[in-house]
């Protein structure tokens, strides 16, 4: 499985953003589906996740209400909506992928995920 992240850039505080995972070689219609960011001299951090089952998505309490995680499964590809953007969400964002499905009690650990994007900008100035 291959996931190619894109959509990231330089924007302003309070503008919006819409990443896409592009996801090829996948094999299992049961998958679970995360972003992670990582800021400058930060650990990777939790943003999003979405689970197969039933499409139940999760947020970062930091994101929640600004930020949406959805699919397309006839494109494979898997999206992160971000919006009322804030100099804290500037980080490179990853999109992850796991073909099963991740436990709730799991589904923000960044070792639930087998395969990842190669992570893209997003720079958001006050």
């Amino acid at each position: 499985v291959q996931l190619q992240a894109s959509g990231g850039g330089l924007v302003q505080a309070g503008d919006s953003l819409r990443l896409s995972c592009a996801a090829s070689g996948r094999t299992s219609s049961v998958y679970s589906m995360g972003w992670f960011r990582q800021a400058p001299g930060k650990e990777r951090e939790f943003v999003a996740a979405l689970r197969w089952s039933g499409g139940n998505t999760y947020y970062a309490d930091s994101v929640k209400g600004r930020f949406t995680i959805s699919r397309d499964n006839a494109k494979n590809t898997f999206y992160l909506q971000m919006n009322s953007l804030k100099p804290e969400d500037t980080a490179v964002y990853y999109c992850a992928l796991r073909e099963a499905q991740v436990i709730i009690t799991r589904i923000r650990e960044a070792s639930s995920y087998d395969y990842w994007g190669q992570g893209t900008l997003v720079t958001v100035s006050s």
